[in-house]
């Protein structure tokens, strides 16, 4: 599976791709927002391994996806979308030398494109952390509307996390 935009590739994940995955999957700043990380070498592998795996059920419903500048082939990063029914879950998260160029727009753009448009899909949301105001202005910026406040709702890293979640709606009719 592979998607085209203006200036990225999105694709499957291959096992090669661990080490590039590995240079902001394992960096704090990167991670200090997210439920996960800093990884170790064996989670990093671990994680492509299962990403692996998940694109290799049919009917296919979590997309782990990597994502590549079409114009050095460089992988900057991943996305994600879960399918649920008509309901989907998209994710984020890049190595901060392209953090701020709108390259996570641009992935999660065409992920809600996909789920709208060729899976049926008819909501897309997305969370993040309320300190990530980043996040929530890549959310807003690629037409995701503020649904709430979740309180203390994730326990990860020692503590409960508190998210905003956003999400879209396709219009019907």
């Amino acid at each position: 599976m592979q998607f085209e935009t203006k200036r990225l590739w999105i694709r499957n994940y291959r096992a090669d791709d661990w080490e590039a995955v590995h240079a902001y999957a394992s960096d704090p700043l990167v991670t200090r927002f997210m439920l996960w990380g800093p990884n170790t070498v064996e989670e990093t592998k671990a994680f492509i391994a299962n990403a692996i795996l998940a694109a290799e059920q049919n009917p296919r419903t979590h997309y782990e996806l990597a994502v590549i500048l079409k114009e050095n082939g460089q992988l900057i990063g991943g996305c994600s979308l879960v399918l649920n029914g008509t309901n989907g879950e998209i994710g984020y998260c890049l190595h901060p030398e392209f953090w701020r160029k709108g390259y996570a727009s641009e992935a999660g753009a065409e992920l809600i494109r996909y789920s709208l448009e060729e899976r049926g899909g008819h909501r897309i949301y997305a969370t993040c952390r309320p300190e990530n105001t980043d996040s929530a202005k890549v959310m807003e910026r690629i037409g995701m509307k503020k649904e709430g406040h979740l309180r203390e709702h994730l326990y990860s890293k020692g503590r409960f996390h508190d998210s905003f979640l956003y999400s879209i709606l396709i219009q019907n009719g």
